[in-house]
């Protein structure tokens, strides 16, 4: 198994949980940071894990990481929303040329399962970064025909805003509330909200589940900016800042042109590709959704309230992720 952007936020979780948990013969860590692969190196010591240096923009050095691997899981990005703004092209050779270089590999390598992260940014995207993620759920999906009668399959997974992670609002809120007032952008916003671990079973789930060119969307709640506020720093006021380029105020998970196609779960939606003729068994046991129906952070039926999202499990051993 293979997980590219492996020293991030969600690959070291991915790392640590797949050591554990699974008989996994060989894990190999693909990132940039040979800092970042020192350090994971010493803190897990584990015979199974491997570490290559490189980019996913180099389309050579993957064809060599992917020699000999049966499972992709690609969570490698760029996703600061502001700073993709004003980088446009850093983005598009990331995250679009990137992933054509994945998929190449991937089927010239003959891997059997591959599994993208993707964002509800991608949905209705209003940014450089949910553009570049909405042309890389079509390209991942794409890739199964591209396989062809080959074994290797692509499927995606879509969630929102993770607790904790590195450059979210979390931390930043963190930060600053040493200084009794924290920037929100508008009163208004809502964001859906998922741990580490909840899409790191998303993904596991996805790589024994998929059959090729599905979009699994887990079902999470959803909370109010100023309730984050409430839950991290109940002593800061609040300043309003504005919109940030890019950015909206509420988030869409699934829209009504895919809830035609899609099926619930119980726990997650599954959205099934417009074409999918290399699927021979197709076997989802879910309902149709409802004429019309739309997945969204202010739409939502499920709240978080502060207190529940201090409770949230943390990122990197921490109390919990709003705790000082």
């Amino acid at each position: 198994m293979l997980v590219t952007g492996g020293t991030g936020s969600f690959g070291k979780r991915f790392v640590e949980t797949v050591l554990q948990k699974s008989r996994v013969k060989k894990l190999i860590v693909f990132s940039r940071d040979e800092l970042k692969q020192s350090e994971m190196a010493a803190q897990f010591r584990d015979d199974r894990l491997r570490f290559f240096l490189g980019d996913i923009r180099d389309a050579g050095r993957l064809q060599r990481a992917f020699y000999g691997v049966d499972f992709v899981v690609h969570a490698a990005a760029l996703k600061q929303v502001p700073t993709l703004e004003y980088n446009p092209f850093e983005a598009v050779l990331t995250n679009i040329i990137g992933a054509q270089n994945i998929i190449n590999a991937a089927i010239d390598q003959k891997v059997s399962h591959v599994v993208a992260l993707s964002t509800d940014k991608a949905v209705n995207p209003v940014n450089l970064y949910g553009a570049t993620k909405l042309c890389f759920e079509k390209l991942f999906i794409a890739g199964n025909s591209y396989a062809g009668a080959k074994e290797t399959r692509f499927s995606v997974v879509r969630y929102g805003n993770v607790v904790g992670s590195r450059g979210s609002v979390i931390p930043l809120f963190r930060s600053l509330r040493h200084q009794g007032i924290l920037p929100v952008t508008d009163e208004r916003m809502t964001r859906f909200w998922i741990t580490l671990d909840q899409g790191i079973s998303l993904v596991l789930r996805a790589l024994d589940q998929m059959h090729g060119g599905e979009i699994f969307v887990p079902k999470i709640p959803s909370m109010r900016m100023l309730d984050i506020i409430k839950a991290i720093a109940p002593e800061c006021r609040t300043r309003i800042v504005g919109v940030r380029p890019g950015e909206k105020i509420h988030e869409i998970l699934l829209t009504e042109d895919e809830s035609s196609r899609a099926l619930d779960l119980g726990d997650i939606f599954v959205i099934k590709p417009n074409f999918h003729w290399w699927v021979k068994d197709e076997h989802y046991e879910g309902a149709p959704l409802p004429r019309d129906f739309r997945y969204t952070s202010d739409g939502n039926d499920w709240w978080l309230t502060p207190e529940e999202l201090q409770a949230m499990e943390p990122e990197e051993g921490q109390k919990s992720p709003v705790a000082a």
